[in-house]
């Protein structure tokens, strides 16, 4: 598969209009926040590009993944588009990527690494967002059959990525890796398998001892203990990892419900979980459906540190996340499809993991 890239300026009118639209537009009026909550739109997809997703921070920019409905086994040859924005929600810069963007991390002080093709035939584009130089990496062919789908930084350093789509046996079961640490080497993604698909686990809800079947590992992040947290989304659960790899390696399971879908809840999809970081200044959400990158704001003494909020994509809501009892409980509600969070402080460096 072919890896392409470039880099350039949002043109003059594109910037011009999409600061006026932000300007004009507080929120659509079926997007609505739940009091001390508010929202408000931070930015809409500029010029071409179309159904932001992954959303990350890097020093005073927001880097969003537009995926412009590229095939998600990248079988179209078509690319998605990543744009720099202002912390004003204005689009500086843009580069495009072979394939359909899906995961985007920060590595070290300024390697984006940007993983495409979730489905199938992955490929990993790494840019240097001080410079703009970019360099591709291939993949072997994945044992699990499908393609990788977020990144996230390890509290040891290491980076890892989640194994989407991946195949079942006769009995419906993923006996494959769901989670692996991954390291570049001569062109290629070296991967070694950290956690698979029907891995023993703790129900975190009921204590009880429990076995694995994530059938579609997706979205990653840390929280606050330097756990790695990422989502079976179809599943409808989140997966904890404490010492990935490592010998005294802990995994939780952690069931999701939210009352959006009725009293006392039912279980719903979530895509992307934050935990709030201290001096959490505000929320970003990514609605994938709206074209819309919205920003949440909480009045009073602001987030609550250690606090974790979660994106339906399902549902179209954002919502706290009771790390108890897996309930999500919507603050904001009427989005298309939300998917990427990213929580912005007062150092704009702040990033989801």
């Amino acid at each position: 598969m072919s890896h392409s890239i470039s880099r350039g300026l949002m043109p003059a009118a594109t910037l011009l209009l999409a600061a006026t639209l932000t300007a004009l537009t507080p929120s659509p009026a079926s997007a609505q926040a739940q009091a001390p909550y508010a929202v408000s739109v931070f930015a809409h997809a500029p010029g071409t590009a179309t159904q932001p997703d992954s959303i990350v921070a890097w020093r005073d920019r927001i880097v969003v993944g537009f995926e412009n409905g590229v095939a998600k086994d990248g079988s179209d040859g078509k690319s998605s588009t990543i744009v720099e924005f202002s912390l004003s929600g204005d689009p500086l810069l843009s580069f495009s990527v072979t394939g359909h963007n899906d995961g985007l991390r920060v590595v070290g002080d300024h390697e984006l690494w940007a993983l495409q093709n979730e489905d199938a035939n992955p490929n990993l584009v790494v840019i240097d967002l001080e410079s703009g130089t970019a360099t591709p990496y291939q993949f072997a062919p994945t044992p699990h059959g499908g393609g990788y789908d977020d990144i996230v930084v390890g509290a040891d350093g290491a980076v890892y990525l989640t194994a989407s789509n991946p195949n079942l046996n006769a009995q419906g079961v993923n006996v494959y890796p769901a989670l692996v640490r991954a390291r570049l080497e001569n062109g290629n993604v070296l991967l070694e398998p950290v956690l698979y698909g029907n891995s023993n686990a703790t129900d975190i809800g009921t204590g009880a001892a429990v076995t694995l079947n994530l059938t579609d590992p997706d979205s990653m992040t840390r929280d606050l203990k330097g756990d790695i947290v990422f989502t079976s989304q179809a599943d409808s659960v989140l997966v904890f990892v404490r010492h990935p790899g490592a010998a005294d390696q802990i995994v939780g399971r952690l069931d999701i419900s939210s009352t959006a879908t009725g009293p006392g809840g039912a279980l719903v999809t979530i895509d992307d979980t934050a935990f709030t970081p201290a001096g959490a200044a505000y929320l970003l959400v990514t609605d994938i459906g709206g074209n819309t990158i919205y920003r949440i704001d909480r009045s009073g003494f602001g987030f609550e540190p250690g606090q974790a909020y979660s994106a339906s994509d399902t549902a179209g809501i954002v919502g706290t996340l009771n790390l108890d009892n897996g309930i999500v409980t919507p603050i904001v509600t009427g989005l298309v499809s939300a998917r990427g969070l990213q929580f912005v402080g007062a150092r704009a460096g702040h990033a989801r993991d």
